[in-house]
């Protein structure tokens, strides 16, 4: 890989370990504000609704100028989300306004890499990103529920730093470090040479470019695939991150603090599914990894029915240790989930970054991309909501996700056979721009 695609991963990676430890200090947040329960997966919501609502513009934005530039602007605005809820404003708004930093981020992060390497180490690309991406998760997910936990706030706040009153204030102080730490390694991404015609600024005709981008993405017998895939991952694995912690305060007694670190488990399994599949699935063989979809599916039902009533009596013995069993069920269950999930969507993310970028261009092609797949995580995140206002028990909610992630893979497996049997649209795969 060259030096750049290290550098770019490093910004990556700090960006993201900030955004995923402010959601954590922002969930305590609603928690102090004595919220209601249901406004919790709705942080997620308005974090995702710049991505559906900018998804026409955005594209445009990051191939109109370097994307290391555009990397660098949108994290400032990521700064300002966070010093925006540090300072008092409703944690959905600020969220909200992160959001929109990370909707304009995300295609340049990712159009970048079709910019600085060939097809042929697209997968490789994903797989390190991703393994990047997830370590953020794991960490960001960890350092959030360090943050709020009242061992570190008391340190925190006991340096009696200057409007800092409580634990999430400090919190957040720290978080926003983290983003100026990213916006620093922003500061070094090369210049990849990639230039573009000059970018529409008319909004009616940016909305008919990207609706031309959409079609043809949809149209592909390749794209639509992978499309559909990563749409319906996304949706699931968002809603996952509350069920996870939601699951974890019922089904097996425990604190935000002891949930956010279940949800490090999946993140880590998913970074381990990344890894392999980077090292063991070419981008020729990607569409060999749809089965996993419906493994994934039917480890989530599995997860429903692991309680702390479960076994009660079993326990695992370290030494001065002993670790009821149906804890290490659980972990072991989420590791599953999370490793099934990073080898299943690494494959499906590079066939669908090299078909955009062969059919459309970078930014524009990550742009439907997120598009498709953040309206999905809104529509499943209104659904939980929904589900949780009406008070449906917590393992009926992961039945369902569970037996409608096994049905729509299912689904898209039949509809790949039937692109097959029309032509061998897996013959197109590692074809270069024409």
């Amino acid at each position: 890989m060259k030096k750049g695609f290290y550098i770019i991963m490093a910004a990556q990676f700090f960006s993201s370990l900030a955004d995923n430890a402010l959601l954590i200090a922002a969930i305590a947040l609603l928690s102090d504000l004595l919220a209601p329960q249901w406004m919790t997966p709705l942080l997620k919501l308005f974090f995702v609704l710049s991505y559906v609502l900018l998804a026409a513009f955005v594209g445009a934005f990051a191939d109109s100028m370097l994307k290391g530039r555009v990397m660098l602007i949108t994290n400032a605005i990521k700064v300002a989300g966070c010093l925006t809820m540090l300072f008092g404003a409703h944690p959905l708004l600020a969220y909200g306004i992160v959001g929109f930093g990370a909707a304009a981020y995300s295609p340049a992060k990712y159009g970048i890499l079709t910019e600085l390497l060939p097809p042929e180490k697209l997968v490789a690309a994903n797989g390190w990103i991703e393994g990047t991406t997830v370590s953020s998760i794991i960490l960001g997910t960890a350092l959030g529920g360090l943050l709020i936990s009242p061992p570190i706030a008391r340190h925190l706040l006991e340096l009696n730093l200057p409007l800092i009153e409580t634990r999430t204030q400090a919190a957040m102080l720290v978080i926003t470090g983290v983003y100026i730490l990213a916006s620093a390694f922003n500061l070094g991404i090369p210049d990849t040479g990639a230039r573009y015609p000059k970018q529409q600024s008319n909004p009616l005709r940016l909305l008919a470019d990207f609706s031309h981008c959409f079609v043809t993405l949809w149209h592909d017998k390749l794209g639509q695939i992978s499309l559909a895939v990563t749409t319906l991952f996304w949706g699931v694995g968002a809603s996952l991150q509350f069920i996870v912690l939601k699951w974890a305060e019922i089904s097996l007694g425990m604190s935000l603090s002891q949930g956010a670190a279940l949800q490090v488990v999946v993140s880590l399994g998913v970074a381990i599914g990344a890894i392999i599949a980077a090292a063991k699935i070419p981008l020729q063989r990607s569409l060999s990894v749809l089965p996993i979809g419906i493994l994934m599916g039917l480890a989530l039902i599995v997860m429903a029915f692991i309680t702390h009533d479960l076994a009660p009596s079993w326990s695992l013995n370290l030494g001065y240790l002993q670790i009821p069993m149906y804890l290490v069920l659980a972990n072991l269950l989420l590791l599953i989930v999370g490793l099934l999930s990073g080898f299943f969507l690494v494959p499906m993310n590079a066939l669908l970054q090299h078909r955009g970028h062969v059919l459309l261009s970078a930014g524009h092609s990550i742009a439907v991309q997120n598009f498709n797949e953040n309206l999905s995580v809104l529509v499943m995140l209104c659904l939980y909501s929904a589900l949780i206002w009406f008070d449906i028990s917590v393992k009926l909610v992961i039945v369902l996700f569970g037996i409608s992630v096994c049905l729509m893979m299912w689904a898209l497996m039949r509809l790949h056979q039937a692109n097959q049997r029309q032509f061998d649209s897996v013959a197109l795969i590692g074809e270069h721009k024409h």
